[in-house]
């Protein structure tokens, strides 16, 4: 028989979950927030502006709590995710929504988690078992079926779909450049220092963000500085925090919600809908990381037996997340 988990380790799962639908709940909110913005900001001012509030906020609660700077150690994962993930991600997310819809760019979007399988697999040292690359096959379906449902509004749309993509991947390789960092140092200090490498790398784009935030409507600007409070200083720091304590490909995994979501909320607040093909190409991107996660059905049951006979010794269940995730404060 099992043994039950113990209250401390409980708890620890129970905030990691918590942290992690915090912060699926915001980026889905944040691909709405771009599409308003972007009517008045361009990509790369909206970037550096939304970068910029994220690490004034965050600035302030390392000064409040004397996070202090990261361990050496943790700072070449740190500038490299500040790089791809908070200055690449975010610019070319920026200019991918302003040619397709926040639902259609959110659908393209989470290939990620495959991404970020494959690239721990080579960069890690993850496994990279065959329905891995099933999974990619069926996404990489999907994406070319959401190219072809949005060619008919033009090339912009088509454009539209290839700049997310490359979204997809700077986010993938933010997040596998993140995980060693958050070994040495904290969800906190990792996000902050990375928030402000993402602003140092867009700072070619002060002179349009001047300009454009003089003739911007106040509900564009608003939009901007909830970029930078929520989705980015709270969203990624919930990220950071619930990484910290499991495997990169399984926070991957956490985002599947999150197409879903930004359709619900893109509908309401600005009444867009993807169309019938789109949809069905973001449901194939979304089979490819479900099968991509998967596993046969010998491999479970043999799983299963393990974790029975690991809980009877009262040993973590070997390749868990009590055993391999790294801690961090």
């Amino acid at each position: 028989m099992m043994t039950s988990p113990r209250p401390a380790e409980r708890r620890t799962e129970m905030l990691a979950a918590g942290a992690a639908a915090v912060t699926v709940v915001l980026w889905a909110s944040a691909f709405v927030s771009i599409r308003s913005a972007g009517d008045a900001y361009s990509p790369g001012a909206l970037a550096l502006g939304r970068l910029l509030s994220g690490a004034a906020v965050l600035g302030v609660i390392c000064a409040v709590r004397r996070a202090g700077r990261p361990p050496r150690s943790a700072w070449r994962g740190i500038a490299v995710s500040g790089l791809l993930w908070f200055g690449f991600y975010m610019v070319v997310l920026n200019w991918g929504e302003q040619q397709v819809d926040a639902g259609t760019a959110a659908l393209v979007v989470n290939i990620g988690p495959i991404l970020i399988a494959l690239l721990g697999a080579r960069l890690l040292g993850d496994a990279m078992p065959p329905r891995l690359l099933a999974g990619m096959a069926v996404s990489f379906a999907g994406a070319v079926a959401v190219g072809l449902s949005m060619s008919g509004a033009g090339g912009s749309s088509v454009l539209g779909v290839v700049l997310c993509l490359l979204a997809a991947f700077g986010y993938a390789g933010g997040v596998v450049a993140q995980k060693p960092a958050l070994g040495s140092a904290s969800a906190l200090q990792v996000t902050t220092f990375g928030c402000v490498v993402g602003a140092v790398v867009c700072l070619p784009f002060a002179g349009q963000l001047v300009h454009e935030a003089a003739d911007a409507p106040v509900s564009a600007t608003l939009n901007m500085v909830y970029l930078g409070v929520f989705p980015t200083a709270l969203a990624f720091t919930t990220w950071a925090y619930a990484l910290a304590r499991t495997t990169a490909s399984r926070m991957g995994a956490t985002t599947y919600a999150v197409p879903a979501l930004v359709v619900l909320m893109s509908w309401l607040a600005l009444g867009e809908v993807p169309g019938a093909l789109t949809l069905a190409g973001g449901v194939l991107c979304l089979a490819g990381v479900a099968v991509s996660r998967s596993k046969p059905r010998t491999q479970r049951t043999r799983a299963a037996g393990s974790a029975q006979a690991a809980g009877e010794a009262g040993v973590p269940e070997p390749g868990s997340d009590r055993e391999v995730g790294p801690r961090s404060g």
